[in-house]
């Protein structure tokens, strides 16, 4: 009997193109999610079963051309560790649709608010992030939970998503020399997750405070062997074998 599989007429995430060669319009675009993935790469070092896309087609109909967000996070996937990584992401081989998928708005208007909204939303994907750095008088973050195939908002800031155990929001800060407002991931507690800058200079801090304590310790030792040997001076001064008292 003739086993047939469909899943092997379709096209290989090798065969697609890895984005919709759209030139991103801010540069925003580009170092937020890379930001975020970034810290993911510190947080979850241990873990193999993430995968955070930059500018990176999702593939869900073979007959349809992909929706590239800024961002996406999938969990129970695995990580690809071969030089070519994953070039692009195609449900029909990965199974698992990404849990959370990010647009930064740049001043062009790309249909955040509606049409990929919708899209989105139609997809069944979990978690819909939007971030508008221009916005003034309306929440710049905005964190929309799949409910009812509708999106919910969830006011806050950072916003707790228990499915993926991390909460998402905005602060400024200082990234690749830049100070200005970033999204970060958080705990629970609201603690935010250090960048690989932070990271680096927590290291070297902790490196520099423990030769410092060694160099303590050593000159403590130094010490003390210097009174032990004065004191066994002392003792032979008065005619005392030190070495008899022991």
């Amino acid at each position: 009997m003739l086993n047939y599989d469909p899943l092997a007429c379709l096209p290989s995430s090798e065969e697609l193109p890895d984005s919709d060669d759209t030139p991103v319009d801010n540069e925003l675009q580009d170092l937020i999610p890379g930001l975020l993935k970034a810290i993911l790469a510190i947080a979850w070092a241990e873990r193999m079963d993430w995968f955070f896309g930059v500018d990176m087609g999702i593939y869900y109909d073979p007959d349809l051309p992909a929706i590239v967000p800024d961002g996406f996070l999938s969990l129970g996937v695995e990580r690809f560790y071969d030089e070519n990584l994953r070039p692009s992401y195609v449900l029909w081989e990965e199974k698992i649709l990404p849990i959370l998928v990010l647009e930064v708005v740049s001043q062009t208007y790309r249909g955040e608010y509606s049409t990929k909204k919708a899209e989105y939303a139609k997809l069944g994907i979990l978690y819909y992030v939007v971030y508008n750095p221009f916005r003034r008088r309306k929440p710049r973050l905005e964190v929309y939970k799949l409910v009812n195939n509708t999106y919910e908002l969830h006011n806050g800031n950072p916003v707790w998503l228990p499915e993926i155990g991390l909460g998402i929001g905005i602060e400024r800060g200082i990234y690749l020399g830049i100070p200005r407002e970033w999204m970060y991931w958080y705990s629970q507690q609201g603690q935010r997750f250090l960048t690989p800058e932070e990271d680096r200079k927590l290291a070297l801090q902790e490196a520099q405070q423990a030769k410092q304590q060694a160099q303590q310790a050593e000159q403590e030792a130094q010490q003390a062997k210097q009174q032990a040997q004065l004191l066994r001076e002392r003792l032979r001064s008065l005619g005392i074998d030190p070495d008899s008292l022991t």
